[in-house]
């Protein structure tokens, strides 16, 4: 007998749940993934500099939604860890772009590698019908992080 679904509670009580769940799943990801010992702040600007090249710190603290002062810090421990490098800006000399190593392109794929390693294997856990609700949910999911409050009157 297919298992019955809880009447809808509404989108305040859904939108609780949802960001309850996220929340779970991206500590629980962040645990799995951070045998690197890497800082979440870290993680967060490998994920940026893979993702936009290189960047000035001012840049990466706008984005990341910190203060200047404190991304320098973490961007000199990560250079000092051989993790990322600077560079001169191409129009600014004041300023310096910081840019993925070698190293610091093999520690976000080791990241990312144990973050799809687990998420497959408990994803594996689920019954078939789980998983097909879990994929059209994913594209539901991305569909809400795109839209723009912005664009509402």
């Amino acid at each position: 007998m297919p298992k019955q679904r809880a009447p809808f509670p509404g989108v305040d009580a859904a939108a609780a749940d949802l960001l309850t769940a996220c929340g779970q799943l991206i500590r629980r990801l962040r645990a799995e993934s951070n045998n690197q010992e890497l800082s979440w702040s870290q993680m967060a600007v490998l994920a940026r500099l893979e993702a936009n090249g290189p960047t000035s710190i001012a840049e990466m603290a706008r984005a990341e939604s910190v203060k200047p002062q404190s991304m320098g810090v973490t961007l000199s421990v990560m250079e000092d860890e051989g993790l990322v490098e600077r560079t001169p800006h191409p129009t600014d000399g004041r300023q310096f772009l910081f840019r993925l190593t070698a190293d610091g392109v093999e520690a976000r794929r080791r990241v990312r590698a144990a973050k799809q390693t687990w998420l497959a294997s408990a994803v594996g856990t689920l019954t078939a019908d789980e998983q097909r609700d879990l994929v059209a949910a994913a594209d539901v999911i991305r569909r809400l992080a795109d839209a723009s409050t912005r664009d509402t009157p």
